[in-house]
């Protein structure tokens, strides 16, 4: 028998021990070798979830083939070995499908190059938000101050969105985003960044067109009275446009100011047709029972036009008090009116004076000359301004700016025999009165203009100051000057004399006026004998809209929501069971609660003895200093809790601009969007970009831009010129 001594194991173990020590061995120069090393004896085999599957790999293997060792390499993650149609094998990107030569010794360095700056990779597979350092993203907050920080993630969306509200807050025309500088900016601000077209960027306009329209039509719904302003313009399309733009207070009592349309009107351009689109207007929007006023310019066919609406309002009772402040005239145009009447009377002055400071602008020679002048009277005045006609403030600067050089204006003429714009004394006199008559009418426009919303309560404080000084001109001794303040009194009281309901409630409503302001204007505007029939019935009409909104106020309080009245089933069911079982035990009780209840349910029931407005007339006035900018909205927002009533009245009555400004601003813009290059463009763009332009901005806590100063068409400015030392 074969023996076994001498042997720490049998023959089969040492057989078993050797081939474990071979495949030790192996492994070991495994781990020892490269990655690269290790790839070198890859055969053709396809990878596991390859097109072909691994199913279908096992199922096409050769048995007698060599088994292939199983890749090692990361590479393979991202990367797939395809045959081509003429047998050859490539490697191909997962990402971006571009092919690679298929290296026969399994070398991959070039696959993994391709991989670390494959930008589809990195947007797919997120590679930047794997790193041990994310990108931080920077939220800025309304005021430019960073509020939140967040990891970074290329939203191309978001970018579209902002591109869209970029266009059209900024008024860029479409084809901006196709400027190959700025496609070379934005790729080096992001590398994710894809190009834009122009067709894009449109369309993307038009949705947020859309969404904007969609969300301010639900803000529309939570207003309680809607104020229009409205008004027409030609553009340079020889387009007559509709602007229709919405004055409100919104549930934060903040006022706000939307345009709602801005809209063709084909000819003719008669009262009639201009009010069929203000209703087609108001039924689009939703809001034909919450217009409570309409201000407008003095046209002839704005008179025919609210008379319309006023008679379709009146068939669906939904105008207050009758009415009388449904039509609002836009308050700087009749200023405009009563200074442009006044200025004819001394229209030859004004002529030579203008006519003067175009000769001399037209040469810098004459310029210079006449500074030479200016110089040796020693006078500290610089400028020359050239007025536009039809803006009369503009013209009253001219003739303020003039009167400085009444003296280099002869002396100029004396050097030059082409200058005959040289006014007389008397005629310089005439200018110097009329500047210190028109000065008062130039504050209140600025006033006026001043204010992003020129609101009823601003307004009359001023007005009677106007009649004051008509009445005091009236007797006046100059001739020009009489004649221009009868001229101007007979506008003022065709237009304010009867038509000042609006802004006598406003500053009824001012905390700082009150009546008190109504007693002290009414004698100067309407005289001593008429003002205290005018005064009570100012006092007539507030009550009646006070009782309005009363009634108002009682029927949206008289039905509860269902929700709330099934609470109170249940309570009452709950109480009722209570007492039931207490009946039940023999014994009555009324609860301190219960009985605390009856008394207050009794008092309640009881009219009080005094109204909202009654006790906010009696209350002293709100004194604060004159020269200060009471936020008037922001003083009944306070007190809301104390007038749940009457604020609501003051917030709709103060929300009524009483200019047709907001229009202005509106054509300014429209007059920059529809320029040469762009006056091909339909109506309906044309809207989409001056609605989307104002709407964007209110998304964005934008204010529009600042309204351009007095419209001068040209100016000059006088230098100082050394005269040589003699």
């Amino acid at each position: 028998m074969y023996s076994h001594q001498g042997s720490s194991t049998s023959p089969i173990m040492e057989v078993e021990n050797e081939a474990v020590e071979q495949e030790l061995e192996v492994e070991s120069n495994a781990d020892e070798m490269s990655e690269e090393e290790l790839d070198l004896d890859h055969l053709d085999q396809p990878n596991e979830g390859t097109e072909t599957g691994e199913k279908g790999a096992v199922e096409g293997a050769n048995p007698f083939e060599k088994k292939q060792r199983k890749k090692k390499s990361t590479i393979w993650e991202d990367m797939t070995i395809v045959k081509q149609p003429d047998g050859t094998l490539k490697v191909q990107c997962n990402h971006c499908k571009e092919l690679f030569v298929k290296n026969p010794s399994g070398a991959t360095s070039q696959h993994k190059h391709h991989l670390k700056n494959c930008l589809q990779k990195r947007l797919a597979v997120g590679e930047e938000n794997q790193k041990r350092q994310q990108v931080l993203s920077f939220t800025e907050g309304p005021s430019d101050g960073i509020t939140s920080i967040t990891n970074f993630s290329y939203d191309h969306a978001k970018v579209r969105e902002l591109a869209a509200h970029m266009v059209l807050v900024h008024e860029y025309p479409f084809s901006m985003l196709d400027h190959v500088v700025f496609n070379k900016f934005m790729k080096a601000a992001s590398p994710f960044y894809k190009k834009i077209n122009r067709q894009t960027v449109k369309e993307d306009c038009v949705t947020a067109f859309m969404l904007e329209k969609r969300r301010l039509r639900n803000i529309l719904k939570g207003a309680n009275r809607i104020s229009i302003t409205t008004d027409l313009w030609k553009s340079g399309q020889k387009i007559q446009y509709m602007v229709v733009t919405g004055h409100f207070v919104d549930s934060d009592w903040v006022l706000q100011k939307r345009v709602l349309n801005f809209c063709n009107v084909p000819p003719p351009h008669t009262g009639v047709i201009i009010a069929d689109a203000l209703s087609k207007c108001f039924l689009e929007w939703g809001i034909e029972n919450k217009v409570s006023t309409i201000t407008v310019d003095n046209a002839s066919y704005n008179d025919v036009c609210i008379r319309r609406v006023k008679e379709d309002f009146s068939l669906r009772k939904r105008l207050s008090i009758g009415g009388k402040i449904f039509h609002v005239r836009c308050c700087a145009h009749i200023l405009n009116l009563l200074v442009q009447d006044g200025l004819n009377q001394i229209v030859d002055v004004i002529d030579v004076v203008r006519e003067g400071i175009k000769y001399l602008k037209n040469s810098e020679s004459r310029l210079n000359e006449f500074a030479k002048i200016k110089k040796q009277l020693q006078l500290p005045s610089r400028k020359l301004i050239l007025d536009c006609p039809t803006r009369w403030n503009s013209t009253y600067l001219m003739l303020a700016s003039a009167l400085e050089f009444r003296d280099v204006f002869p002396r100029y003429g004396d050097i030059d025999p082409w200058f005959h714009y040289v006014p007389s004394e008397f005629e310089w006199m005439k200018v110097e009165e009329v500047c210190k008559f028109l000065g008062i009418f130039y504050e209140i426009t600025n006033i006026i203009s001043g204010s992003d919303y020129p609101i009823a309560n601003l307004f009359l404080v001023e007005l009677y100051r106007i009649k004051e000084l008509l009445n005091e001109k009236a007797l006046d001794f100059s001739d020009h000057i009489r004649f221009m303040a009868e001229s101007m009194a007979l506008k003022f009281d065709k237009y304010w004399g009867e038509s000042n309901v609006l802004m006598s409630l406003g500053a009824i409503l001012d905390p700082r006026y009150k009546m008190v302001l109504v007693n002290h204007t009414f004698p100067v505007i309407y005289g001593e004998v008429a003002a205290p029939r005018y005064i009570d019935e100012m006092r007539c009409i507030l009550y009646d809209l006070y009782n309005e909104y009363v009634d108002a106020y009682i029927s949206s309080h008289s039905e509860e929501p269902p929700r709330e009245a099934g609470k109170r089933k249940h309570s009452e069911i709950s109480s009722k069971s209570t007492q039931g079982a207490a009946k039940k035990l023999g014994v009555n009780v009324l609860t301190g609660k219960e009985k605390f209840q009856m008394v207050v349910s009794e008092i309640d029931k009881a009219p009080p003895e005094k109204s909202d407005l009654d006790v906010y007339l009696e209350e002293g006035r709100y004194v604060c200093d004159a020269n200060a900018n009471l936020d008037v909205l922001g003083w009944w927002k306070g007190e809301r809790w104390r007038f749940p009533i009457l604020s609501r009245l003051a917030s709709d009555i103060l929300a009524i601009p009483v200019t047709t400004v907001a229009s202005e601003s509106t054509f300014s813009a429209g007059g920059r969007i529809i320029d040469d290059r762009r006056a091909s463009m339909s109506v309906e763009t044309v809207q989409m970009l001056l609605c989307g332009n104002d709407w964007i901005r209110n998304l964005h806590g934008l204010k529009n831009k600042s309204r351009e100063p007095l419209d001068v068409s040209e100016s000059s400015t006088i230098e100082e010129i050394d005269l040589p030392d003699i």
